[in-house]
């Protein structure tokens, strides 16, 4: 067969999603079916081009790969498989967060899955690959310092498989990730959804289509130098506020406001307390409020919270009150002797 297929690739990558510190290629590898004879070809964020080979009678698999330049990493975005009569599927993910390289999500936030499948008959008398797709859904949890960039994928487990048997798209939505732990708010992985052919005389079974989501855990805190109750009566003691999991789109700061605590109250950002993550992979980092009692100007009930504000909106990671007392009575009285 010659090599007339016209590759589309349905790359959407926002420029504003890479980090200037580094920068992405990309390129499309041909796994011909039988023997696995492999072509590499590099290709631009978007675009179409011909096959470097021609397609065999029993297809061809094509992969699309990007590379990171720092650190250097190269990942699966998707897979595709070609053949005579094989149907064509595309497996898509969306969530909350509009990162585009890799799609991901918190543990705690919904994700939408959308396979759009052509290509299908319902003549019986076709050849069974051509009248229905396999659609697998694996989880995978990572373990450690584990960000995903070195995990063997083969070891995921299978969690649901299904068949479809009509062409369209089907949307399946999931409100919760169930990535394997016992806590589930420090959970943290990913999830792959693939399209499989069904295996025939004159090709094996075949991916058609892939993606997967990163799962990541919810942010926690810890604060030290400070209690709720606290009574400030000279100068505003040092806090430390030890901030784990920060989401890799993420803005986390300190506010402080007079009263007690009440969610969704806007206070005043406290000045150098603040994070900034703009990373691929959660960070843990740490603030440190120093000199911070023109926060605090007045005596009374005060309240401190740290909030962090990501795709999916703004959350209080935590707080404590206390109380400012830096009135200085002097009792006491005046006599005189005439």
């Amino acid at each position: 067969m010659k090599n007339l297929l016209f590759l589309l690739l349905a790359i959407i990558f926002g420029a504003s999603s890479e980090s200037k510190a580094q920068t992405y290629t990309y390129f499309i590898r041909q796994v011909q079916m039988p023997g696995d004879v492999e072509w590499d070809m590099s290709v631009s964020k978007n675009g179409s081009q011909l096959s470097p080979l021609a397609i065999n009678p029993n297809g061809a698999r094509f992969e699309l790969w990007t590379v990171k330049s720092s650190p250097l990493t190269s990942t699966l975005v998707d897979t595709t498989y070609v053949q005579s009569y094989v149907p064509v599927a595309n497996v898509n993910i969306t969530s909350e967060d509009p990162y585009a390289v890799i799609p991901r999500t918190r543990v705690d936030r919904p994700f939408t899955v959308t396979v759009n499948v052509t290509g299908l008959t319902s003549d019986p008398s076709a050849p069974v690959a051509a009248q229905s797709v396999k659609f697998l859904r694996h989880v995978q949890a990572y373990t450690g310092s584990e960000v995903g960039t070195t995990i063997d994928r083969s070891n995921a487990t299978l969690l649901s498989q299904g068949s479809i048997t009509s062409n369209g798209t089907q949307t399946l939505t999931y409100a919760l990730s169930a990535i394997p732990g016992a806590d589930r708010t420090n959970a943290k992985g990913e999830e792959r959804f693939s399209a499989f052919s069904l295996a025939d005389y004159q090709a094996p079974e075949s991916q058609l289509s892939s993606k997967f989501i990163q799962i990541w855990p919810m942010a926690t805190i810890s604060i030290s130098g400070m209690t709720s109750g606290q009574i400030i009566k000279g100068d505003a003691p040092e806090v430390n506020v030890l901030l784990s999991n920060l989401y890799p789109d993420s803005y986390t700061y300190a506010q402080v406001y007079q009263g007690g605590a009440a969610l969704g109250t806007l206070g005043e950002n406290v000045p150098g307390a603040a994070i900034v993550v703009k990373d691929t992979v959660p960070r843990s980092e740490t603030i440190r409020l120093k000199n911070w009692d023109a926060s605090i100007p007045q005596d009374g009930t005060w309240t401190m919270e740290i909030l962090t504000e990501t795709p999916f909106g703004i959350d209080r990671l935590g707080y404590l009150s206390f109380t400012v007392n830096r009135s200085i009575r002097v009792n006491g009285a005046v006599t005189s002797v005439d």
